[in-house]
C-alpha cells in the first residue's frame, strides 16, 4: 500500500513513523516548547535522524477547550517554519495538521507534502477541493462537533461501526473530488471516552477492510495517562505499549513526540512477524 508524496511512493506495507512538531503555546503535551528557529530546527532535525518518514506541523491546538485563532494567525505561524524547513531539509515530507483550507493551501504552496485533517472536511467544505487540486495525500480523522465541543459528543451506537460507516462516507466524497492517496485515523481522543478509545483500539484491525492505510495518534494521550494515573509528560512507556498493540492490529503510520521509541516499536513487530 503506498502513497505518492511529491512524486515520491512511500509504502506503508512497513509502518512508518510521522514526528510531531507542535508550534502551539497550549498543546496538551509539548506545548510551548518550540518558540523559535534554533529549538524547532533541533527537535526537527533530531526526529528525522531518529527515523521519521514525515513530519507533522500543527499551529492550531485541537486538545479540548483549546483557545480559537485566527485563520490569519494560524498562517502566520505555521508557514514560516515551513518554507524554513524546506529551505534547511529539502527532501523533507512536511504534513500540516490543519482544518483549514486557507492554511492548507497557504502551506501547500510552500513545499508541504500532506494534509492531516481533525475534522475530515466537516469544518471547511473548500478543503477538499484544495487537497484534490494539489494532488496531495489528505489524512481523515474522525472527530464530531469542535475541538470546543467534542468531549459533549460521545454517544454512539457502536463506536466502531459508526465510524466505520463515517468513513465510508468522507472517503466516497473524498475520491468524487478527485482525491487518490487517503489515510484515515480514527481519532484516539477526539470525541470519545477513554473506554471508547480502548475499544476502537482493540477493533483496530477492523478498519482494514475499508483498504486504505490507517494512521494511529495515541501519543501520550489522556486514554493512557488517566489509566495509568499519571500525567502526558509520563506517558512515553504506556504510548510504547499501545503503539506496539496498533501495529499489530494494521497501523501503517504512528504519528507520535517520540521518535527513536516509535521506530524500535515497528523494528520488533516487523521481527515478530517475520517470525511467525
Amino acid at each position: 500500500m503506498t502513497i505518492n508524496c511529491n512524486g515520491n511512493l512511500i509504502d506503508l506495507s512497513t509502518p512508518k513513523v510521522m514526528g510531531i512538531l507542535n508550534l502551539t503555546p497550549d498543546s496538551f503535551y509539548d506545548g510551548g516548547s518550540y518558540k523559535d528557529e534554533k529549538s524547532i530546527l533541533l527537535q526537527v532535525d533530531k526526529m528525522l535522524k531518529d527515523g521519521a518518514t514525515f513530519i507533522d506541523v500543527g499551529a492550531y491546538s485541537s486538545r479540548p477547550n483549546a483557545t480559537n485563532i485566527s485563520v490569519e494567525e494560524e498562517i502566520s505561524r505555521i508557514v514560516p517554519i515551513v518554507k524554513l524547513l524546506i529551505k534547511e531539509f529539502p527532501s523533507i515530507l512536511l504534513s500540516i495538521d490543519t482544518f483549514r483550507s486557507a492554511v492548507a493551501k497557504a502551506c501547500l504552496e510552500n513545499g508541504a507534502t500532506l494534509i492531516n485533517d481533525i475534522s475530515a472536511g466537516s469544518l471547511d467544505d473548500e478543503m477538499m477541493s484544495v487537497i484534490a487540486a494539489y494532488k496531495v495525500p489528505y489524512i481523515l480523522m474522525h472527530m464530531r462537533g469542535t475541538p470546543a465541543t467534542m468531549q459533549q459528543l460521545t454517544e454512539y451506537t457502536d463506536v466502531t461501526l459508526d465510524i466505520k460507516h463515517y468513513f465510508a462516507e468522507k472517503i466516497a466524497k473524498a475520491r468524487a473530488k478527485g482525491i487518490i492517496d487517503i489515510i484515515i485515523d480514527p481519532g484516539f481522543g477526539f470525541a470519545k471516552t477513554t473506554a471508547q478509545n480502548f475499544t476502537l483500539l482493540q477493533n483496530l484491525d477492523l478498519f482494514k477492510s475499508i483498504d486504505v492505510p490507517i494512521l494511529a495518534g495515541l501519543s501520550r494521550k489522556s486514554m493512557i495517562y488517566k489509566t495509568l494515573d499519571t500525567t502526558a509528560a509520563n506517558a512515553l512507556n504506556g504510548t510504547t505499549a499501545l503503539n506496539t498493540i496498533a501495529l499489530t492490529k494494521g497501523a501503517g503510520i504512528l504519528r507520535v513526540h517520540d521518535v527513536k521509541e516509535a521506530v524500535e516499536c515497528i523494528a520488533l513487530t516487523n521481527a515478530l512477524k517475520f517470525n511467525e
